[in-house]
């Protein structure tokens, strides 16, 4: 199953989204956004317990389809003849609500990267829960070299990820960095032999998968939302979470089998 902006495929308990522009090298339009959001809805139902994203072709993403900018913010339609700028600001909101779709999804989302991965493109690959870089790929924000910022949680989900100085030096420099200094610095999980992305996250996609994914799925919104939080904050989530799930079918199965040594089967309930 797939559209011709994103490529949808199910296999079992794993679902794997392809940026589909690869005559573009997956560069990143107002469309492709829209598509995104009904792309995991798709994939939002219990029996999937991980996703994997990716991109067609050589590159993971060339970052903003700059083609594509003039007619989706209106950028020389003001009344001045310049930008119109509450237009802009309303794609931009739009677009961050798109990232923010996939970062929310109650499943574990592996980024899979290679080639290139710039700009919007490594935003996207922000918004993952974990990112895993074929060896060779370049990864960057390149945005203060045509004066702009990161403005899809770029800023944001950079710095949380790789602490304030180290997002600083990326962001102002625009500086690209390969993935094993991006693995160094924390931006990906792991760094693979190039052709074996794909393989190395559907093992960590597994991984995930024979977990309670009900606690899989809390476990990644406790983290993302108390991670800028105060301790109290953090630690209030944990045990309203774990209320929760104390009620759960899939606790009491997880704790069956624990006493009869035996796999537990989760149902997601």
């Amino acid at each position: 199953m797939s559209n011709d902006l994103i490529k949808l495929k199910i296999e079992g308990e794993i679902a794997y989204l392809g940026l589909n522009r690869p005559e573009k090298r997956n560069a990143i339009s107002g469309a492709v956004l829209d598509a995104l959001p009904r792309a995991l809805d798709e994939v939002d139902r219990p029996e999937i317990r991980a996703v994997i994203l990716y991109g067609e072709g050589q590159v993971f993403s060339a970052g903003i389809d700059f083609t594509s900018l003039t007619s989706d913010t209106g950028s020389t339609s003001g009344s001045s003849g310049g930008p119109d700028l509450p237009r802009f600001r309303r794609f931009v909101r739009e677009s961050q609500s798109a990232l923010n779709r996939l970062e929310t999804i109650e499943k574990p989302v592996i980024g899979v990267l290679h080639g290139y991965v710039g700009g919007l493109g490594l935003e996207l690959a922000l918004a993952c829960d974990a990112r895993i870089a074929a060896a060779g790929t370049k990864l960057g924000m390149p945005e203060v070299r045509i004066g702009l910022v990161p403005d899809v949680g770029g800023t944001t989900r950079l710095t949380r990820t790789v602490g304030y100085a180290r997002a600083k030096e990326l962001i102002m420099s625009a500086r690209l960095i390969d993935a094993d200094e991006a693995e160094r610095i924390g931006l990906v999980n792991r760094t693979v032999a190039a052709g074996t992305q794909i393989a190395a996250a559907e093992e960590l996609a597994r991984e995930f998968a024979r977990n309670a994914p009900l606690a899989v799925g809390l476990a990644k919104r406790i983290i993302d939302l108390g991670h800028s939080a105060d301790k109290a904050t953090f630690m209030e989530l944990e045990a309203l979470a774990q209320s929760s799930l104390l009620t759960t079918q899939d606790f009491r199965e997880g704790a069956a089998a624990l006493a009869q040594r035996r796999d537990p089967t989760f149902k997601g309930r």
